[in-house]
């Protein structure tokens, strides 16, 4: 198995670093051991920045495990699942909900794979602690991706400690390995149609559309008022998509109706409270991993918009894919596509 990372690697035109090498070692031996019956292996817990071939691996590993039932999901998808199954099973009676929903999407499975897995939401604290147990207690080998160590997850330290147990379950049953290397592989390796998007400051140059495109969508029971909606394009404001209640789960219901993004009105990340904050870090990571085309109209730079943000590493090399375009020095048909 090992040398299968070997030869994924080369067939994307690369070869393992010498900070991936001992990850791919400890990934090949998990898989050698998972075959075996009546024997549950620890799982594995990959953190580090972002872009060093996290996913790669696991996804390598994923497709090279020799077992049955195995489901591999990005962390927030998964989540967004468990909230909805969960919520068809709170009037049934038994065990409880989450039980239900976790027996119901992980039946059969031996071996999960969650990618991008993080927790800023205090709210979340208890039930991702409840999917855990519910994982450990059905023997299942879990495997994870994350930019933060265990220790790091929920990192506001007003509640922090809710989320002990969990960060408890993860270091008991899985072993935790930094994956550090010097080089982000995303900046080096623009593919897909999120890179195919754009940076756009000041946004001043580019107006909003008018009132008379304004569309309301119902998403998630709850209404969402785009600037304008033309066929599978979509056009926000900065403050109605993450400075309203919005979640996670409305983003990804988004993401499935248009693959093309405009958002309008972006402010520094300095002048905003910590959720808009928070939710605008939530909108990039679901628009780049679902390979959304975005263009982003902003009052700065990429950099000046970060600028004395908090926990930003992330945000930030994800929006380093798009194309940065000055407005003061682009041409006329630099503007947004979506004027077309």
């Amino acid at each position: 198995m090992r040398a299968r990372f070997d030869l994924a690697a080369a067939q994307q035109g690369f070869e393992l670093d010498e900070a991936q090498r001992p990850v791919a070692d400890e990934l090949a031996a998990l898989g050698a051991e998972l075959p075996k019956h009546f024997h549950r292996p620890r799982g594995l817990y990959l953190h580090g920045p972002v872009g060093r071939g996290k996913s790669f691996l696991v996804n390598t590993f994923f497709a090279e495990a020799p077992v049955r039932g195995k489901l591999r999901v990005h962390f927030h998808d998964f989540f967004d699942r468990l909230h909805r199954t969960a919520a068809r099973h709170r009037s049934s009676s038994g065990s409880s909900a989450v039980d239900a929903a976790v027996a119901e999407l992980l039946d059969g499975c031996r071996l999960v794979c969650f990618d991008e897995f993080h927790v800023h939401d205090p709210g979340d604290a208890g039930l991702i602690t409840h999917l855990l147990r519910a994982l450990h207690a059905r023997r299942v080998t879990l495997v994870t991706t994350s930019n933060y160590p265990p220790d790091g997850l929920l990192p506001n330290p007003l509640y922090h400690h809710l989320f002990l147990p969990a960060i408890e379950l993860i270091e008991a049953h899985q072993e935790v390995i930094a994956l550090a290397g010097p080089t982000d592989y995303r900046t080096t390796n623009r593919q897909g149609r999120f890179a195919e998007g754009t940076w756009q400051w000041p946004g001043s140059e580019c107006p909003p559309p008018g009132g008379e495109e304004q569309s309301t969508l119902l998403i998630n029971g709850r209404n969402l008022r785009a600037l304008a909606v033309r066929s599978r394009l979509a056009w926000f404001d900065f403050h109605e998509l993450c400075a309203t209640p919005t979640s996670t789960r409305d983003y990804l219901a988004l993401a499935e109706r248009f693959d093309t993004w405009v958002i309008s009105g972006m402010p520094r990340l300095a002048d905003c409270g910590p959720d808009a904050r928070q939710r605008f870090a939530n909108v990039v990571d679901v628009l780049c991993d679902k390979d959304i085309t975005t263009h982003v109209l902003a009052d700065h730079s990429i950099a000046g918009t970060l600028a004395d943000g908090t926990d930003v590493a992330r945000t930030a090399s994800r929006l380093a894919l798009l194309r940065p375009i000055p407005l003061s020095q682009a041409a006329s048909d630099a503007a947004v596509p979506a004027r077309s």
